[in-house]
C-alpha cells in the first residue's frame, strides 16, 4: 500500500521505516495507523529480520505527538493507542534499530526507547518535555526511562523536561552508539544488516529470553532461557553455525 506519513522499503534482510510528517516527523493519528500497518507487513515476511526506524530530514527522528492534534482527542484513548503500538515494537521477534537522526522528544523519544536498540547523530538530543506543558507522559517514558538509564536520572528529566545531548545520552546508557550526523544512515544500515546476518530462530529466542527476565523476572527468565537453548540447538541453523565455525566458513542462516 501507499503511505502518507512514512515510507517504508527493503534493503535485504532489512525493513526501513522513516517517520515522513514534515516539519517535525510529529506521531499524528494517521502516522500511528500506518506505522500499525507497517508492522503488519513486517511481521508476515519471514525475510525480513531486523527493522530500522528514522526520521525524514536532517532536524528531527520525531518531535514527538501532534500537540494540536492531542488537544481534540481524548486523552485515554490516544495513550491507549500509543503504549499498544510501541509495546507491540518492543514485542517484535526481530530487531528493531532507532536511527536517531535529530530531535527526539515527547512520543519521539518514547517511540526510540521501544526499540531495542538505537544509534543517534552526534547533534540529536533526547528528552522528555511533557512536564513543561503541564501534561504527563503516556506513551511508555514513565517506564523505560528508568529501566533504561536508572530512577534517579529518569526522574530528572522527567521532572525537568531537559533534554540530553547525544554524548550525554550514550553516557547514560539511553543509546548504544553516537556516530557523526553524516554517517548516521550509513553505520545504522551497516549494523542492522549485520544483525540481518545472524540466526534468526536463535535471534528470536534471545529477544524473549531477555524480555521475560525484565517482566518476569529471574526464575521464569532463567526457565525460558533453558528451554530456549534446547529447541534452537536442534534447528538447522545451529548445525549451519557450528559446521562453519569448525571449518572457519561464513553461515548461511536459513531460519529453521
Amino acid at each position: 500500500m501507499e503511505f502518507d506519513n512514512i515510507l517504508f522499503g527493503r534493503a535485504g534482510g532489512v525493513a526501513a521505516i522513516t517517520l515522513d510528517h514534515p516539519p517535525a516527523n510529529t506521531l499524528s493519528v494517521a502516522l500511528l495507523k500506518e506505522l500499525d500497518v507497517a508492522l503488519d507487513k513486517i511481521e508476515k515476511d519471514p525475510s525480513v529480520r531486523v527493522v530500522l526506524i528514522t526520521g525524514a530530514g536532517e532536524r528531527f527522528f520525531s518531535g514527538g505527538a501532534d500537540i494540536k492534534e492531542l488537544s481534540t482527542l481524548d486523552v485515554n484513548e490516544q495513550s491507549a493507542r500509543g503504549q499498544m503500538l510501541f509495546r507491540r515494537i518492543e514485542m517484535l521477534n526481530k530487531p528493531v534499530l532507532a536511527a536517531i537522526n535529530g530531535y527526539a522528544l515527547g512520543g519521539g523519544l518514547e517511540l526510540a526507547m521501544s526499540c531495542h536498540l538505537r544509534y543517534a547523530a552526534d547533534t540529536a538530543r533526547l528528552g522528555q518535555p511533557e512536564i513543561t506543558l503541564g501534561i504527563v507522559p503516556s506513551w511508555g517514558a514513565t517506564q523505560r526511562l528508568p529501566q533504561l538509564i536508572g530512577r534517579t536520572r529518569a526522574l530528572e528529566l522527567l521532572l525537568t523536561g531537559r533534554a540530553l545531548t547525544a554524548q550525554e545520552a550514550e553516557r547514560y546508557g539511553l543509546v548504544n552508539r553516537v556516530v557523526p550526523a553524516a554517517e548516521l544512515p550509513e553505520a545504522a544500515l551497516t549494523f542492522a544488516q549485520r544483525l540481518a546476518a545472524a540466526a534468526p530462530l536463535a535471534t528470536k529466542a534471545i529477544l524473549e529470553d531477555v524480555e521475560t527476565g525484565l517482566t518476569k523476572g529471574l526464575t521464569k527468565g532463567s526457565d525460558l532461557e533453558r528451554e530456549n537453548a534446547f529447541w534452537v540447538s536442534k534447528t538447522e541453523d545451529a548445525r549451519i553455525g557450528i559446521h562453519a565455525f569448525l571449518t572457519k566458513q561464513k553461515p548461511e542462516f536459513k531460519g529453521r
